[in-house]
């Protein structure tokens, strides 16, 4: 294929004999590929042709390079009215990286949690009922997307609400065997995670010395308040 069939099947601008003495084409191959280097953004013919000397031929130079780049890893591209230099498509996968993003729980996340894996099988009133406040539904979906809860088995009550039980996955995260191996109230006090659990009436594994534990220490707050 000539320069002018490839010009025309790229949508390029026809060559225009130029009055200005333009630097070799080699040189300004090397000023296109520079600039479609160091641009984060495709660049349009009309851009190419304002940074060049005068007499430059854009069309000729960006042929050439595409030329020079096919098979290998990155290539010249045409993007929509604009050129850019792109990684090559059967290469892009080297490209991806996976990364493991921290997502902190919620204040509420923790609590729902707590009366979820304490409390199973437990329905959305139920927790509203302990917890004191209303749980919205970002809460209770945010622990469904870590199925760290799923849904139970629904009520035989007015309305057949539908309960939460822990999954398999909390219990893998938390080094748990079951259900049962969830930590009691003292556990709880020498981890500094007493504040994040309910009151201990509520908790198995609590005794009642447990409990004259804590009505002594005034200081101690309930984890539902708001």
């Amino acid at each position: 294929m000539s320069d002018e069939q490839m010009q025309e099947a790229l949508g390029l601008p026809p060559q225009e004999e130029s009055l200005f003495e333009a630097p070799p084409m080699a040189e300004q191959e090397r000023m296109v590929e520079a600039i479609l280097f160091a641009s984060a953004e495709p660049v349009s013919v009309k851009e190419l042709e304002a940074r060049l000397p005068h007499g430059s031929v854009v069309s000729q130079a960006l042929v050439n390079l595409q030329r020079r780049y096919e098979g290998r890893g990155v290539q010249v591209a045409r993007v929509g009215e604009a050129w850019a230099i792109r990684t090559a498509p059967d290469l892009g996968f080297l490209m991806q990286k996976e990364t493991v993003e921290t997502r902190k729980l919620s204040r509420a996340a923790i609590e729902t949690l707590a009366i979820v894996a304490y409390h199973q099988p437990v329905t959305r009133a139920e927790i509203e009922e302990i917890r004191g406040v209303s749980v919205s539904r970002g809460t209770v979906d945010q622990l469904l997307e870590l199925e760290w809860i799923r849904f139970g088995r629904r009520r035989m009550t007015p309305g057949r609400p539908v309960t939460f039980v822990v999954t398999q996955e909390f219990l893998d995260h938390f080094g748990l065997e079951n259900a049962r191996d969830l930590p009691g109230l003292k556990e709880l006090r020498a981890a500094g995670l007493l504040d994040n659990r309910p009151r201990p009436g509520n908790m198995p594994g609590v005794t009642n010395e447990d409990e004259e534990e804590v009505i002594e220490d005034e200081d101690q707050g309930d984890m539902f308040e708001e």
